[in-house]
């Protein structure tokens, strides 16, 4: 799945939330920061990231970290390993 195609429902569903369980405002705001954090991590493109199948899973486990700890990567230090080798692998911007 493409990341620009990925809903609201698709992280909801992927995280087992009840709709009670969430806000539409926060999720679209996890959202768009996980998009956001993958494209400056890689310094691909949104059209080059819809490209990467892979990506589907780095940002849903994005999501999930940023719902759960309610906070965001400050450093390089804190990143899943997960969603570092599969956005490493996709790395353009190598300086």
């Amino acid at each position: 799945m493409k990341l620009s195609e990925i809903t609201v429902k698709d992280v909801t569903e992927y995280l087992r939330l009840d709709e009670e369980e969430y806000s539409e405002t926060a999720m679209n705001a996890i959202m768009t920061a996980a998009r956001q954090y993958i494209l400056n991590y890689t310094g691909l493109t949104a059209a080059e990231a819809d490209e990467k199948e892979d990506f589907y899973i780095a940002f849903m486990v994005l999501c999930q970290d940023m719902h759960d700890n309610r906070s965001m990567y400050v450093d390089k230090n804190n990143v899943n390993k997960v969603v570092e080798s599969i956005l490493g692998m996709h790395c353009v911007n190598l300086l």
